[in-house]
């Protein structure tokens, strides 16, 4: 095993000696383009006189010091991973590790990027899971939080932010200054930020309950400031604040708050205290639909609900990730719906959050919310669906099951007690047993402990006048996970009256076990009945076949959103079970999806149509359902409202679809002014998109896309060009794209993504298929030789999904049979791919029976 690969026993151990006091991090940045010179000073308390060991990857250790000795030949106590510490003092020690740390450009660590517009440099740390260790020598784990002192040189233009207030630099030589810090509040190694650069954009201050003046700032790079609405930004946050403050009962609790977009990221954002980081895509320089501004708002109103959930109290260990993810994802989802212009928030959650637990739940991967996190490799897999998405969903049903009120009084009880430490499932149920008066062990050993979703289906018996005589809910679990849970939940009735489907009966009642009968609903009448309304619980959903035939018939009439998306979902749940023909399900959306008000709900739609027209599509009626999809949806976007959300969606979509000379002609007629949609203007983004589908399509070559960079030469529009340039339909093109990528190792994250992307785009997929056993031939080598964020890109983004089929489950099988010692991450993803090709030949099985 490396040594890079902390594992929960070591971390353990480590800690059963040692409490960490503070760190002072030293770091030069104008040394070179390639390292940055890093010194720390870490006191610390051992209750034994035991080696240990300090996490650093660096290039290359000067100095080691301990308790004012300096040791001996630095380099033969470092490993690349660990420096290694002789027997330390019982009671207080002082090490201090002067190394040479190297920047980045994988998103992981102390990251650099030189802005193409104007040359400037940006830096920005990146430390979940345990990266922290490539900037500063540290004890990486949660459990043992510290303060820390960071002092700063670098160009004196730059703007220099940490989680602490930025102080007055001073300056340090011809065009440098430092800037040194004040102390951090305490917190763990992951959670230190250092984001250094030209940033530009705007401030402003929010007033906590306790009356602090808390300032802010909204940053991004100078070239992009122009296009930063601070104001929306920090009004989000202010509501925010607000709402938690009161919900947590608890202040606000780091002294400032900066939020800063920043380039080649590799997540949505990261939760450092009072130095939030976004990725870029999130700064708008063109118009986009409100599905994404609503993303970006919940996002703000993620990481702000990490300042008490993961900041102010952390998990122990990676284990209870979830009590940072999953309270997150359900606070901020709360905050959206109460006190943002999105009051439909638990609509967009049902339809895309959900989808996206249900998904990860049903693969051979699955885990638990509390996972079992041997080591730090297994923590980077699990950042997925289960964590955020099931997690959230669990908290809401636990709301259900205890009550609000008595849910939010366990949760000010745990911070109240808690903060500032560190926390395991343990702490949280017991202040929830006791607000609640509930004993929740069987509760958290079904929810939280066991994995899998079960399903609820409605079994009723009708009178001859066609009143309910019988009404019972069936449950039923998956063989691999034979788990069944309590649900509290709503039944609903919907009647037809007046055209319109109107809910008509409500029950809300505990379900349990295979069978639960429901004698209240007999003698009740309604022509639609569905499960789990108002989406309380966590579970797939089936209807009663003469639901069902109503809910295909009237979906549009359906006035309640919450509901319909239920319908949506339930829908589409069939799909993927293989029980509703892949077809049926591209006729329903066709049909209906004018009637969606809500423009999340739109954008989770049209995505589900490019999967059932592409590949949940049988295969003798791929082309033709694609053809068809996009003709309808190219149709739909003329009769829309002219300049509206839903036709911009649509726009994009068609361009998805794309695949016929006639369809290449209108893209051509767009880009090129020939052809206008009434209200839409072709502004840079949407052009890039309609550059790359014309690319698919052999509808523009090289010098085309050359021209339309010159035009555009941004980062955004050098990573879109790298995209159009692998999308073209030439061998020639692909053999390029697979060199760039996967023989050669100079791309930073997001070009590499930008490349795997066009690779991928293909209308024949004969023109990739070759890659096929060349992908399981070089995978091994791509995990062992790259970082961890770089590998999973390239494996996850080359696995054959798309030209799948029986060839690529054997040779996933037998890759999978010659690779039992292979690492569980990339293991992981072999198995997740072959099970989504495996879903995929049912689905297109189903569609043509």
């Amino acid at each position: 095993m490396s040594s890079e690969n902390l594992t929960r026993d070591e971390a353990r151990r480590r800690a059963s000696f040692l409490s960490t006091d503070a760190y002072e991090i030293r770091l030069d940045l104008t040394t070179d383009e390639r390292t940055f010179r890093t010194e720390t000073t870490l006191r610390f308390d051992a209750a034994e006189a035991q080696e240990t060991f300090l996490d650093l990857i660096a290039e290359e250790v000067h100095e080691i010091e301990l308790n004012g000795e300096l040791l001996p030949d630095p380099a033969s106590r470092f490993d690349g991973a660990r420096v290694r510490l002789p027997a330390l003092a019982e009671g207080a020690n002082t090490v201090r590790v002067l190394a040479t740390g190297r920047y980045m450009n994988t998103g992981e660590g102390l990251h650099r990027f030189v802005d193409p517009v104007d040359d400037e440099v940006y830096l920005y740390t990146q430390f979940e899971v345990s990266d922290a260790r490539r900037m500063f020598a540290c004890f990486e784990q949660p459990d043992l939080k510290a303060t820390y002192q960071l002092t700063v040189t670098a160009p004196d233009h730059w703007r220099v932010i940490s989680n602490s207030p930025t102080p007055e630099p001073s300056a340090a030589g011809e065009g440098t200054a430092t800037w040194a810090f004040s102390p951090t509040e305490r917190m763990s190694t992951y959670l230190v930020a250092l984001i250094a650069g030209n940033y530009q954009g705007g401030t402003g201050e929010v007033t906590a309950r306790d009356g602090r003046t808390i300032p802010m700032g909204v940053f991004a790079r100078a070239s992009l400031a122009d296009h930063v609405d601070a104001r929306d930004v920090i009004d989000v946050t202010r509501a925010g604040i607000e709402f938690y403050e009161e919900a947590f009962d608890q202040d606000f609790p780091f002294r400032k708050y900066d939020q800063v977009f920043v380039p080649e990221y590799n997540m949505g954002a990261m939760e450092n205290p009072g130095a939030i980081t976004y990725v870029e895509s999130y700064v708008f320089r063109s118009d986009v639909a409100d599905a994404v501004r609503e993303r970006r708002d919940l996002t703000i109103l993620h990481e702000l609900a990490h300042m008490w959930f993961g900041d102010l109290v952390t998990m122990r260990w990676w284990d209870d990730l979830w009590l940072n993810e999953s309270f997150a994802e359900y606070a901020s989802t709360l905050a959206s719906a109460e006190v943002t212009r999105w009051d439909d928030a638990w609509t967009t959650f049902a339809l895309s959050e959900k989808s996206w637990a249900y998904q990860q739940d049903q693969l051979p991967s699955t885990h638990p919310i509390v996972a079992d996190m041997v080591d730090l490799e297994a923590v980077e897999t699990n950042f997925d669906g289960i964590t955020y998405a099931k997690g959230a969903s669990v908290l809401r049903q636990l709301v259900a099951y205890v009550g609000r009120e008595e849910f939010f009084a366990g949760v000010r009880a745990y911070f109240a007690k808690h903060a500032w430490g560190n926390t395991e499932l343990s702490d949280l149920l017991t202040e929830l047993e006791a607000t609640s008066g509930r004993d929740l062990t069987r509760w958290a050993q079904l929810w939280l402990q066991r994995s899998g979703v079960n399903t609820l289906a409605p079994v009723i018996e009708h009178d001859a006048e066609g009143a309910v005589s019988r009404f019972a809910i069936r449950q039923t679990a998956p063989a691999e996970h034979p788990v069944l849970r309590p649900h509290r939940l709503q039944v609903g009735g919907f009647s037809l009256q007046d055209g319109k489907l109107v809910r008509t009966e409500t029950l809300e009642l505990d379900v349990d076990g295979e069978l639960t009968e429901v004698p209240e609903l007999a003698g009740r009448r309604a022509d639609l009945w569905l499960l789990n309304d108002g989406d309380l619980t966590y579970t797939k959903v089936r209807l009663d076949a003469d639901s069902l035939a109503v809910a295909m018939e009237h979906l549009r009439d359906l006035e309640d959103p919450l509901a319909r998306t239920l319908l949506w979902s339930a829908a589409w749940d069939m799909v993927r079970d293989a029980e509703l023909p892949s077809r049926r399900f591209q006729q329903l959306v066709l049909a209906n999806l004018t009637g969606e008000s809500s423009s999340s709900v739109v954008r989770t739609l049209l995505q589900q149509l490019e999967s059932v027209a592409g590949p949940y599509a049988a295969a003798e009626e791929r082309a033709g359902r694609t053809e068809q999809a996009a003709d309808a949806v190219w149709a739909l976007a003329q009769e829309v409202e002219a300049g509206s959300d839903t036709q911009l969606q649509l726009l994009e979509s068609f361009a998805r679809l794309a695949r016929t000379t006639e369809h290449r002609s209108t893209l051509e007629g767009l880009l090129g002014g020939g052809i206008a949609l009434p209200g839409r203007e072709i502004d840079t983004d949407l052009r890039w998109k309609l550059v790359i589908s014309l690319a698919v399509l052999g509808g523009i070559d090289a010098a085309g896309i050359d021209e339309q960079l010159a035009a555009d030469d941004t980062q955004s529009g050098r990573k879109h060009a790298l995209t159009a340039r692998a999308a073209l339909p030439t061998e020639v093109a692909k053999a390029k794209a697979w060199r760039r990528t996967v023989e050669k190792d100079t791309l930073a994250n997001e070009s590499v993504t930008a490349v795997v992307q066009g690779f991928r785009r293909v209308t024949d997929e004969t023109l990739i298929a070759p890659y096929r056993p060349r992908y399981f031939e070089e995978i091994s080598r791509i995990w062992a030789e790259r970082s961890n964020e770089i590998a999973t890109r390239l494996v996850s983004g080359y696995f054959p999904h798309s030209y799948g089929g029986q060839g690529v489950l054997d040779a996933a099988d037998q890759w999978l049979a010659d690779s039992e010692d292979a690492p569980f991450g990339l293991r992981r993803i072999i198995i997740e791919g072959r099970d989504t090709v495996a879903r995929q030949e049912r689905v297109r099985a189903a569609d043509v029976e």
